[in-house]
């Protein structure tokens, strides 16, 4: 069995500094993992990375080949990934031993993990070749200063949440960037009576239904909360990823190491 982390969220949220950090933190702790590109317009990494979509396809041929902007060319990308699954992706898979931990870096377009199934055929394949999988959904701290924009975070980790159905673990990242953390700790474990106070006060009487139905479902769910992380601190990054091993099973099924014992030792 393989372990899988897919590592979403919109554009800027500080994934693929994520994947910098993680794998240095694994490499200092002796843990091996392998880190997958999936953005066909990356250019430049601080990780090693050991499978590569630009080897199949890149946004920058299909922009210069097809005529289409970045928006339409990377859904292109995708949608040939996809078309491959059986074939490209495989073989990569085929290089990786049964118990490998990859983490799949991948591109910053929304629509890609609430509405287009590219992701979510993506994920099932990986399920049909025996990967357990957690989606990592990361959303940046700066976007969670006022509670309109956090309820817009929360309505995407959902979307992606419904679509992937997958474990699913959210990041509150660049928490070494808040002046204030006590303005965002409000927002890691939300009572849905001070949500609906908040977007009250907020914005016009006429929208009180609307906000109601929105805290309501926020908090019915229970489903959507938030795990701060500061890459500044390694007890950080590893809770995180204990949190990760945990949704995934992790090591549940590794066999016990046996060693010999002197007890005059």
């Amino acid at each position: 069995m393989g372990y899988a982390q897919l590592v979403i969220g919109p554009a800027g949220s500080g994934k693929s500094t994520y994947c910098s950090s993680l794998y240095q933190h694994c490499e200092t702790v002796g843990r091996t993992i392998h880190m997958v590109n999936l953005d066909p317009a990356a250019e430049h990494f601080s990780y090693p990375v050991s499978t590569d979509i630009r080897e199949l396809i890149s946004l920058d041929d299909v922009m210069e080949e097809l005529g289409m902007g970045p928006n339409g060319g990377l859904i292109y990308c995708m949608e040939h990934l996809e078309d491959n699954l059986d074939d490209w992706l495989d073989e990569q898979l085929d290089g990786y031993l049964d118990d490998d931990y990859l983490v799949f870096d991948c591109p910053g377009q929304i629509e890609l993990f609430t509405h287009v199934p590219v992701l979510r055929n993506f994920v099932e394949h990986l399920k049909r070749k025996n990967f357990n999988v957690c989606a990592v959904y990361f959303l940046d701290s700066q976007f969670v200063s006022d509670v309109t924009k956090y309820i817009s975070g929360c309505m995407a980790s959902l979307s992606a949440m419904i679509q992937l159905e997958l474990p699913h673990i959210n990041i509150l990242s660049k928490m070494d960037l808040v002046s204030n953390k006590k303005d965002v700790e409000e927002y890691l474990n939300p009572e849905a009576q001070v949500l609906l106070s908040q977007l009250n006060r907020q914005m016009a009487p006429k929208f009180g239904k609307l906000n109601k139905s929105l805290a309501e479902l926020v908090d019915d769910y229970s489903m959507v909360n938030f795990i701060p992380l500061d890459l500044r601190k390694e007890s950080s990054i590893q809770y995180v990823l204990s949190h990760i091993d945990s949704c995934i099973q992790y090591g549940e099924d590794a066999d016990v190491k046996v060693r010999d014992f002197d007890p005059e030792d």
